[in-house]
């Protein structure tokens, strides 16, 4: 399928449709399970359309993220509102978690107190659930999402949902067979654990990001040794600081350099380095350096090396 992977509005306009349809598809249906399970008794249903309402929190937050990356930073938002998300993210997790705990709880107590489910009626919502989200999968699925980290990860999101569609069908499957009731609060700790799983991780890249955690796939002393050993010129680097703001890795560091020829042009190299490697778009770059031919100098040199030894026994 040809599709030109640029960031024109056009590629991002399909997105955000696509995202949009998902969205619209996932909750009506969601509110579909809340019903049926309801009218059916089914936990399983209503733990399935707590399932879903991951789904949906996850799409929303995939359209609110983009509707953000849009606006422009301004003098009080310096990095725009793309923090937002993650917060959102984090209260979403949350309330995801105190889902599940009630799911599990009446679970239990369905358990020991079987209560009448209407396993035909049970059937049909699930079938239906599970095209609904077989309808976003594909709609996420088709065109140049898969560059977009937000519609990926709300695509695996409905995926995962699939199961908890599965977990519903197979529970109205027992209990039209063999009327077993207990099959149903079962099969909705079953599916609320998926819940967990995704409230869980939610939980802890939100917090990380919010705590000003540095991306999980850099390693900010790797870094910094990477880019002693890299650039000749560069001595040491200390200092660093690296975080997140959206999907965007921003670092500040100072590195001690040999004086060079041209400032600028080793000013531009460490970008480029760290551009390259790290995909670091963002950077602030303190360079310092001090012509060692002075005695003072030769002192300071030699009490830092003193200091080092000092450290390290």
């Amino acid at each position: 399928m040809a599709h030109n992977h640029s960031h024109s509005h056009h590629g991002d306009d399909a997105n955000r449709s696509r995202l949009l349809a998902a969205f619209a598809v996932t909750a009506l249906f969601m509110v579909a399970e809340v019903i049926g399970g309801v009218l059916s008794g089914s936990l399983a249903l209503l733990a399935d359309a707590g399932h879903m309402l991951t789904d949906t929190a996850a799409l929303l937050m995939a359209l609110m993220a983009m509707q953000f990356a849009q606006r422009k930073p301004n003098s009080r938002h310096t990095f725009g509102l793309l923090r937002l998300t993650t917060l959102a993210a984090f209260v979403n997790a949350i309330a995801l978690l105190v889902i599940t705990l009630l799911i599990v709880w009446e679970a239990v107590i369905r358990f020991y107190h079987p209560q009448p489910v209407e396993g035909g009626l049970m059937m049909g919502v699930a079938i239906a659930g599970l095209l609904a989200n077989l309808l976003s999968f594909w709609l996420l699925h088709r065109g140049g999402g898969e560059k977009n980290l937000n519609v990926r990860a709300a695509a695996l999101h409905v995926l995962g949902d699939l199961l908890g569609s599965v977990g519903a069908i197979a529970a109205a499957l027992i209990i039209i067979f063999t009327g077993w009731t207990a099959a149903d609060p079962i099969l909705s700790v079953l599916v609320s654990l998926l819940i967990l799983r995704s409230a869980w991780t939610l939980l802890r890249e939100s917090l990380h990001e919010l705590l000003e955690g540095s991306p999980q796939a850099l390693d900010a002393d790797k870094l910094a040794r990477t880019l002693v050993s890299s650039i000749p010129e560069v001595r040491n680097v200390h200092h660093v600081h690296l975080w997140q703001v959206g999907e965007k890795p921003v670092i500040t560091l100072h590195v001690q350099v040999i004086p060079p020829y041209d400032h600028d042009a080793l000013l531009q190299r460490i970008h480029q380095f760290l551009h390259q490697h790290y995909q670091i778009e963002h950077a602030t770059v303190q360079m310092e350096y001090q012509r060692c031919d002075t005695a003072d100098c030769q002192l300071t040199l030699s009490t830092q090396q003193q200091h080092h030894s000092h450290h390290h026994h």
